[in-house]
């Protein structure tokens, strides 16, 4: 019998629940992708630059043209410079950017700091680097930071802090203060970031995505993670971008010409083309899928779901006290999958240790609308 490396992991809720949308025919509003397709020209390009040769390896580093396309795009967002050739470097999704920048700098019996709720890809590319996991809950209702209790966990062997804004599963933005106060925390201590900021994007009513990348002392010491799936809509393509100074890049991508060595070289192409036809295409993004989130609450305002309109991602935070508060998220998720044809995500699978009596489940208003409608229809039922 083989000895797991990763004796804890299983089947991720995010499989299971769309499995089971599929086997009832549930509206699945579980994991985090559209149900519409990417802007038309973009997919257009695809299919030129296949036909067109464009089909043997990129460069491990990523393509030249899509490196400086992203360089471009952070000026105009966050009015940084950065190194294309030096500082960027393209991935196969933004999970591997993160497992790779991990593997980078971990070692064995270090510590990260992850704060819960988190994705669950943090823990298991931490414990394959040897390293170890501390947990610090962020507020239960306004999933801000307590910075008491990040205080308390930073110790000798702290080696990395993993942020994640806009967050998910629960939408809360990181503010330029909060990252004054990490950045001052820190600064004497030989840590290290990781950034995931793939729904950077994806932020309402009128705030701004702080990104590390425009916090010099941060970004020295950070690798900061995004995702072209995220901001274009075409998920199952799995590419993504990490930036981080040149000494950090230089570590992370020893990793990656390892794991897979390039991404997909199609589509760097074809992502190139259209960042440069289209830089208004982030622009737009926040009106996109804020419409989409204002549809779908005001649809909610009827359930006896009770919220607070997220200011980030494309997901919504639940809270069914009203109606089930004898069960626990994950039956909740169950029941209404199988009993009212919604599937959900349960809050708790993202915590170490769930908080007592949260009953929250997260939704994804990443879809169409008549999705939403049809969705909204069923949880208004409940």
């Amino acid at each position: 019998m083989i000895s797991s490396k990763l004796p804890n992991v299983g089947t991720t809720i995010f499989t299971t629940m769309s499995q089971l949308a599929a086997q009832t025919g549930a509206i699945n509003l579980s994991q985090g992708f559209p149900d519409f397709d990417g802007p038309q020209g973009l997919r257009d390009a695809v299919a030129y630059h296949v036909a067109n040769g464009h089909n043997q390896y990129a460069p491990m580093t990523g393509l030249p043209a899509l490196c400086e396309q992203v360089a471009i795009k952070l000026a105009r967002s966050y009015g940084v410079s950065v190194d294309a050739e030096r500082e960027i470097t393209i991935t196969p999704g933004a999970t591997q950017a993160i497992f790779c920048a991990v593997q980078a700098v971990v070692r064995p019996g270090d510590e990260v700091i992850v704060f819960d709720p988190c994705y669950d890809s943090y823990e298991p590319s931490v414990e394959l680097a040897g390293g170890r996991c501390v947990h610090v809950q962020l507020s239960a209702n306004s999933f801000a930071i307590d910075w008491q209790a990040l205080r308390d966990a930073i110790g000798s062997r702290t080696r990395m802090i993993i942020l994640n804004s806009p967050h998910n599963p629960s939408g809360a933005l990181l503010s330029s203060a909060d990252l004054d106060q990490l950045a001052a925390l820190i600064a004497d201590r030989d840590i290290y970031v990781v950034s995931d900021e793939v729904y950077e994007h994806l932020v309402y009513d009128g705030a701004r995505h702080v990104s590390v990348l425009a916090h010099e002392a941060l970004f020295q010491r950070a690798f900061v993670v995004s995702s072209f799936g995220k901001t274009y809509h075409v998920t199952g393509w799995k590419t993504g971008y990490v930036v981080a100074p040149p000494a950090l890049t230089a570590e992370l991508r020893k990793i990656h010409q390892y794991v897979s060595f390039c991404g997909v070289t199609p589509l760097q192409y074809a992502l190139a083309d259209y960042m440069a036809a289209a830089p208004q295409h982030v622009e737009e993004l926040p009106a996109f899928y804020q419409a989409k989130r204002d549809l779908f609450c005001d649809l909610l305002d009827n359930s006896r779901f009770t919220f607070d309109r997220v200011g980030g991602t494309y997901f919504q935070l639940v809270d069914y006290s009203q109606i089930r508060p004898d069960l626990n998220d994950v039956d909740m998720a169950l029941w209404m999958t199988k009993e009212h044809g919604v599937a959900t995500i349960p809050v708790s699978v993202f915590y170490q240790t769930p908080v007592p009596d949260q009953r929250l489940v997260r939704l994804c208003f990443a879809k169409r609308e008549e999705t939403l409608r049809a969705a909204a229809l069923k949880l208004c039922a409940i």
